[in-house]
């Protein structure tokens, strides 16, 4: 059946309405739902596999590159074991239970980056237990404690570049700039980090930095920038092989949002790393998985406060926090295209906090009625793996599609 679009923004090819009807994966969302009620997360396990397979066309252009799928974005068990059964992709963790949920799915210690901070003696022990996971540091105390489990491994060292970058310049979702945060190893420390690893007998053969979240085409230049400011570090290791730019690839949210351009973003890495000799690393969380996901709640009021139409529905912002606390948009689909009358309505979860709106002011068609499944788009990544049981509403099912 062809995909018959509206030409709505959001819509391709295996999320799009067919006669009225929104279809996910292939098949209609009301199916789905039938067999498993709602709240209930789906995944579309061939999403995943592609978006990865996007990301190695575009770096196949740099002499040699890795992907690591951050696997705090989404870390449902069946897609961690269909990206490592079907997808050439390490996984990136930042935990001791990360790290060994990775291994229960199948993941070797060469497939797995480890960046994490203010780490326990108990982890950097697991660490040293396992010298082939590739282990970045970001402080000088965490150099120094490994020391007393284990010597003449290679490390990685996470910088802070002193730049940040994030969705629309939010502040919230940046990693570094001109507020000093926790993340990674400062211009002034990082002499003391070289010595202290030299000492200990580490190899130093990475340089890491993540500056932010969910950046686009709009910030390619500050990306560029924060490319520059790296060489600063990357010219002082003397053993390095491997530079890990992290995460942050952004994905579109709303109208106002254009794809990433990875060719364009791959040519000013080549820019600034090429002719190194290093292999390029990257850790994508987001770009990998949160267009691979919707979630699918039940419309349970329909009611008029004022001047205010309100749309609640049968899950809050402990579901998928994002909306709530960083101001990403998640946009809110009806099922079935009834009309094409259309009204403002501020969409609310069952969460009893005022910071459970979904959406708020938002043009929706005018005849929602309770009962109606409402689907929320860009769910597969940091909403079930962010949830909590918040009022004791955290009842949810997980599902991957293949």
């Amino acid at each position: 059946m062809t995909p018959q679009s509206n030409g709505l923004w959001w819509e391709r090819q295996d999320l799009c309405y067919r006669d009225g009807t929104l279809f996910f994966a292939g098949r209609p969302v009301i199916d789905l739902i039938a067999t498993t009620g709602t709240p209930a997360f789906f995944y579309n396990g061939k999403r995943f596999l592609q978006n990865i397979g996007r990301l190695h066309k575009a770096l196949d252009q740099l002499d040699a590159h890795k992907i690591f799928y951050a696997i705090k974005a989404n870390r449902f068990a069946p897609v961690l074991t269909h990206i490592k059964n079907l997808a050439t992709c390490g996984v990136d963790v930042c935990s001791p239970k990360e790290l060994l949920h990775a291994f229960s799915c199948g993941f070797n210690c060469n497939e797995i980056s480890y960046t994490a901070t203010s780490m326990t003696d108990d982890e950097l022990k697991l660490l040293a237990d396992n010298p082939d996971v590739n282990l970045n540091c970001d402080s000088l105390s965490t150099i120094r404690r490994l020391a007393k489990f284990c010597s003449r491994r290679s490390i990685g060292i996470r910088v802070n570049p002193a730049m940040g970058i994030g969705y629309r310049d939010n502040e919230i979702l940046k990693y570094s700039g001109d507020k000093t945060t926790k993340f990674g190893i400062y211009k002034e420390q990082f002499e003391d980090a070289l010595q202290l690893a030299e000492k200990n007998n580490f190899t130093v053969d990475t340089i890491h930095f993540h500056t932010g979240c969910g950046y686009l085409n709009n910030q390619l230049s500050l990306f560029s920038e924060i490319l520059g400011a790296t060489h600063w570090f990357l010219d002082r290791v003397k053993d390095l092989r491997f530079v890990n730019l992290g995460g942050g690839l952004g994905v579109p949210h709303d109208i106002d949002d254009a794809q990433l351009d990875l060719d364009a973003w791959v040519l000013l890495i080549k820019s600034h790393l090429g002719g190194r000799g290093i292999t390029v690393c990257v850790e994508p969380g987001d770009y990998i998985a949160k267009d691979s996901g919707i979630l699918v709640l039940e419309v349970n009021t329909v009611e008029k406060k004022r001047k205010t139409d309100f749309v609640g529905v049968n899950g809050g912002f402990n579901l998928a926090i994002e909306p709530a606390f960083y101001g990403l948009p998640c946009e809110p689909v009806v099922l079935t295209q009834k009309t094409d009358q259309m009204k403002s309505v501020t969409i609310v979860g069952n969460i009893n906090e005022s910071l459970d709106v979904w959406k708020d002011s938002f043009s929706m068609p005018d005849q929602i009625e309770e009962g109606d499944p409402l689907v929320f788009i860009n769910a597969g990544g940091y909403a079930s793996s962010m949830m909590s049981n918040h009022c004791m509403r955290g009842q949810v099912s997980e599902n991957l599609l293949v």
